[in-house]
Formats: C-alpha cells, sequence, structure tokens
C-alpha cells in the first residue's frame, strides 16, 4: 500500500486523461462521469493518505532512471499540502467547467489536457526529489498550452505562445540548476537539507548563485515580479482555464516549488545562514505592492483578479522569508486559502461573462440583484482578499504580522497595511457597483448580452461551484483553530519540518 496509493493517486488522472481523448467528441455524458468520477476517486485517495499520514504511516516509491538518479515518488506534510489543494478545487473546477464548456466545441481536447494538467500537479506535490519534480513541472507547461489557447482566436494562441516562452525558457533554467547541483551534491531527496549544509565550506558563493537559479526558474510560474508578464496575458483563456492558472496549478506549483527550495532543498536554517532569505522578503514585497498598484489601473474585471494573483500569492513567498514558525504557517495556509477565494472569484466572474455577456468593471452596475447569490459569493473572496474577518484571508493577514514582529521585520508590516489598503481600493468598487449601483435590473440600461433568466440566475454547474468555494473560503477563517483546518494543518507540517540548520 506504501508504493500503491502514490501511484495509484497519479494513475487516477493519467489513465482518465487517455481514456477522454479516445472517446469520441459526442460521448458527453460518458466523459462527464468519467471526469467527476475520477476527481472524486483522487480526493478520497488524497483524504486517506492524509489520515495514514497523520497515524505514523509512510507512503513512498522509486525507480531508478540512470545510476544515482531516480523517479521518486514520496509522501509528506508539505507535499499533501498541495495535493489536498489540487484534488479538492479540481472537482469543483470540473464541475464547472462541464457546465462553462456545454454546447462549445473541442471539449474531449479541453478535457483530455484538462486532466494532465491535474496529473502533473498531483506529480508535483508528490514527488520526492528535484528531478521528479522537474518532470512534472515540464508536463504542466505542455499540457497548460492548449487550454490557454483553447478558443483558437488569434488573442488566444497570441497569449499561449507568450505563456510558453516564459514558462519554457523557466523550464530550461531550472533544468541547468537542477543539473549544477546535482553534480555538487547528487540526488537530493526532499528533507536531506543537511546535505547542502555540510558540503558548504568554500562553496557558499556557488549554492548562492544555485539558489537564485533556481528561485528563477520557479519564480516565472509564481509570478514575481518581474517575471509575471505571462500571467494577465493569459487571461483571455475560458473562465475555468483562468481558475486553473490562478488557483489550483500553475501559479501554485511555482510558489510550491519556491517553498520545496528554501525548506527541503537548502533548509531554512542554511538558507538564512546564507543571506537568501532577505532578499526573498524584498521580491515579495515589491511584488505584493507592484501587483496591488496595477490591480487599480485594470478597466475588465479578469485582468484586475490577474494582477490580483500577483499580489497575493507572493504573501506566501513573504512567509517563506521571514524565517520563522509563524511566517512558514501564515505562508503554508495562504497557499490553501488564496486557492479558495480566489477560485471563487474567478467562478463568480466566468458567471458574469456567461449570464450578461460581462467583462468589464463599469458593466457591473446593479448585476446583485440579478445575481444575488454569485454576487455574495463574489463579495466573500473579495472581502477574503481584503483581509476582512472572518474570512479566510483575514488569518493570512494576521498571522503574517505576528510572523514579520517575530523575525524583527516590522516594516513588513507596513507593506501588509499597504497591500490591505490597495486591496480595498480595487474591490470595494466593485463591490459597490454590484450592490449599490442602479443599473440594467432596476430599468437603466441594458446587459451587454443577457440570456435568459433561468431557476437558479444561472446553470447549477456554474453555480454550485461558486458558493461550494466562497463557503470553503468563509469556513477557512471561521473555524480556524479547529483540526484539520488549512490554519492548524499548516502548524502541524511546520511542527513536523521546520529545523534550524547552522552554516
Amino acid at each position: 500500500m506504501s508504493a500503491l496509493l502514490p501511484l495509484a493517486t497519479l494513475a487516477s488522472s493519467l489513465i482518465t486523461a487517455a481514456v477522454i481523448f479516445m472517446l469520441p467528441e459526442q460521448a458527453v455524458r460518458t466523459r462527464t462521469a468519467l471526469n467527476l468520477g475520477a476527481a472524486l476517486v483522487k480526493l478520497v485517495l488524497v483524504l486517506w493518505m492524509a489520515r495514514g499520514l497523520v497515524a505514523g504511516e509512510t507512503y513512498a516509491v522509486e525507480f531508478p532512471v540512470v545510476p544515482g538518479l531516480g523517479f521518486v515518488l514520496h509522501v509528506d506534510e508539505l507535499g499533501l499540502t498541495f495535493a489536498a489543494l489540487s484534488s479538492i478545487l479540481w472537482l469543483f473546477t470540473t464541475m464547472y467547467a462541464i457546465g462553462y464548456l456545454e454546447g462549445s466545441p473541442n471539449r474531449r481536447r479541453f478535457f483530455g489536457f484538462f486532466s494532465l494538467c491535474v496529473a502533473s500537479t498531483i506529480g508535483i506535490s508528490l514527488a520526492g526529489n528535484l528531478f521528479t519534480l522537474l518532470i512534472f513541472y515540464e508536463v504542466l507547461t505542455l499540457s497548460t498550452y492548449p487550454l490557454v489557447a483553447h478558443r483558437g482566436t488569434p488573442q488566444a494562441l497570441a497569449a499561449a505562445t507568450v505563456y510558453l516562452r516564459y514558462t519554457l525558457t523557466a523550464g530550461l533554467v531550472l533544468m541547468v540548476g537542477m543539473v549544477a547541483l546535482h553534480v555538487v551534491a547528487g540526488d537530493l531527496r526532499f528533507g536531506q537539507q543537511e546535505t547542502l549544509a555540510r558540503l558548504a565550506d568554500g562553496q557558499e558563493a556557488l549554492l548562492i548563485g544555485l539558489f537564485w537559479v533556481l528561485l528563477l526558474g520557479f519564480g516565472v510560474k509564481a509570478a514575481l515580479v518581474p517575471l509575471h508578464g505571462w500571467l494577465p496575458r493569459a487571461m483571455v483563456a475560458p473562465a475555468p482555464v483562468s481558475a486553473l492558472l490562478h488557483a489550483v496549478a500553475v501559479v501554485k506549483a511555482g510558489a510550491f516549488g519556491i517553498v520545496r527550495l528554501v525548506y527541503d532543498i537548502y533548509g531554512i536554517g542554511f538558507s538564512a545562514a546564507l543571506g537568501v532569505l532577505d532578499g526573498l522578503v524584498v521580491i515579495a514585497s515589491v511584488t505584493i505592492v507592484y501587483g496591488s498598484v496595477r490591480a487599480l489601473a485594470q478597466q475588465e474585471l479578469k485582468p484586475r483578479l490577474a494582477f490580483s494573483t500577483v499580489s497575493q500569492v507572493s504573501y506566501i513567498v513573504l512567509g517563506i522569508g521571514l524565517f520563522g514558525p509563524l511566517g512558514t504557517i501564515a505562508a503554508l495556509a495562504h497557499l490553501l486559502h488564496q486557492g479558495l477565494m480566489k477560485v471563487t472569484l474567478f467562478f463568480c466572474a466566468g458567471n458574469y461573462a456567461e449570464e450578461l455577456g460581462i467583462h468589464r468593471i463599469d458593466e457591473l452596475d446593479g448585476v446583485g440583484r440579478r445575481m444575488p447569490l454569485s454576487s455574495l459569493a463574489f463579495t466573500i473572496g473579495a472581502l477574503g482578499m481584503i483581509g476582512m474577518p472572518p474570512v479566510a484571508g483575514f488569518i493570512t493577514k494576521w498571522t503574517l504580522g505576528l510572523g514579520a514582529v517575530q523575525a524583527d521585520m516590522p516594516w513588513v508590516i507596513a507593506v501588509l497595511i499597504a497591500s490591505t489598503l490597495l486591496n480595498a481600493a480595487y474591490f470595494l468598487p466593485i463591490l459597490n457597483r454590484l450592490w449599490f449601483r442602479r443599473g440594467p435590473a432596476q430599468g437603466i440600461g441594458t446587459w451587454p448580452d443577457e440570456r435568459p433568466p433561468s431557476r437558479f440566475e444561472t446553470s447549477a454547474w456554474l453555480l454550485v461551484p461558486a458558493l461550494a468555494t466562497a463557503l470553503l473560503s468563509l469556513l477557512a477563517g471561521m473555524l480556524a483553530g479547529l483540526p484539520f483546518s488549512p490554519l492548524q494543518w499548516a502548524t502541524r507540517v511546520v511542527q513536523q519540518t521546520y529545523q534550524v540548520i547552522p552554516l
């Protein structure tokens, strides 16, 4: 069972992708059942491994590739955090995609690559060494490209090309760093950071250089400034793909890679001794403020949410760089919190576009009366991003503030305050338009492209995922003190892995 469960979790998406590619385009019901069934199976397997991990069980499997290098799957608390986020949100994103793409062409291609994406994300989660992570990291790039280009318009193809240039270049940089590190230290398994600490004597400059090379490779997908240019361009993709990029897979894969780099390749104590964490905090702080300022200038809804992601994901990097348990807890909790809140916002943006043809923020006047449930979900997600209690985002910012004090970096609190004010400046006007402006729902003007009203304001396939993730965002904040909440799971991860390794 220790080898079977990681392989079964990975295979549940790989097999699904292969079957979907072989199904005819018209096999809609079969494809729907297969997608939902695979998502449920994956979620059950991840929860089963979480139960076993808490009970002290070990899950790992290895296949030799060449002498001294292996393909390794290994389940630990940190990897399971990302796997759980991917599995939960993939279930809801699959439901949403089924409704969103109803009646559209090329659904077989879309859901085939969609399943490959989830397989690569799970592979990144369960990778036991840098070599295995790199393989799935590149599969994620290649399988996401057709999703960004799905609509086939000139704008979609151009955005997908930009995405591919950024991410393939990042993969090449990551491979160079991995090969160089392998020459220095051999096959580094995650969790064996003391290996680099023992080799440090006389090689500090080389190890510092390799750290920044690897960070560059991960930083593109994490959308760190100035490596973020692909993300706003990719907003021409369908709403399920936007949710995929921002909340479930690509951006989170980059952030997760940085967590692995600091905690499992170099080690947090060794990273601090090399002096690289201060640079991380500066980069994250600049990205947080820059992303918020750029979001404020956007007049279309999805680009505003895209620049919000640039800002919000860097909270994870900021927490890592604070060099303290509380900062790490905040970073890992936000890995989950941001996913829940951001996927909610993109679900709602997709609902507005599908039901009313709305893409611009100035078209949202009065939408709260026409689509109250979607607007309620959007409001919860937006308030969470601002950091208003009791939504999950408040827990992140509060814990990050405590972590800044613990790390003796009080200036970081000023960054958090500035970010919160900017978040409010670009989200509150949207909420004002939704709930307090008069619009077509009150007989003033018309929607850009309104569909006939349905029983539940939009399809249940589109509405249920948005309401479910909004509810989870609320519960993650309200029940943060309970066992297995994102905050408490992040605390467990830190208790299990946090060590200070002297230089």
